[in-house]
């Protein structure tokens, strides 16, 4: 069983920068693929980032050149660093690790971004 949570969201002002964490139990880990996705109210869950084991990362469009996803294998730990942030990038950010065998969520943390 793997346990995700994550950690770094909070209240910034456009124009700000957050970096968000998500800690990984388990040993799995450095075999597993990774997204970054998020949920604003009354809106469907969208995923904004994705980091392979092999490194190779992908972005939502409306994120491309704001926001990297990068990971630590030594530590389990994958991290989003948001820059240039904007009201339309609020919401709660969750964690997804998955591989061929299973995959796990984690319960998300808020990110609210005043005007």
């Amino acid at each position: 069983q793997v346990q995700l949570v994550e950690s770094g969201g909070g209240l910034v002002q456009a124009g700000g920068s957050l970096r968000l964490s998500c800690a990984a139990s388990g040993s799995i880990f450095s075999v597993s693929d990774l997204d970054w996705y998020r949920q604003a109210p009354g809106k469907e869950r969208e995923l904004v980032a994705t980091i392979t084991m092999g490194g190779r990362t992908k972005y939502a469009d409306s994120v491309k050149g704001r926001f990297t996803i990068s990971r630590d294998n030594a530590k389990n730990t994958v991290y989003l660093r948001m820059n240039s942030l904007k009201p339309e990038d609020a919401g709660v950010y969750s964690c997804n690790l998955y591989n061929w065998i299973e995959s796990y969520r984690g319960q998300g943390t808020q990110v609210t971004v005043s005007p």
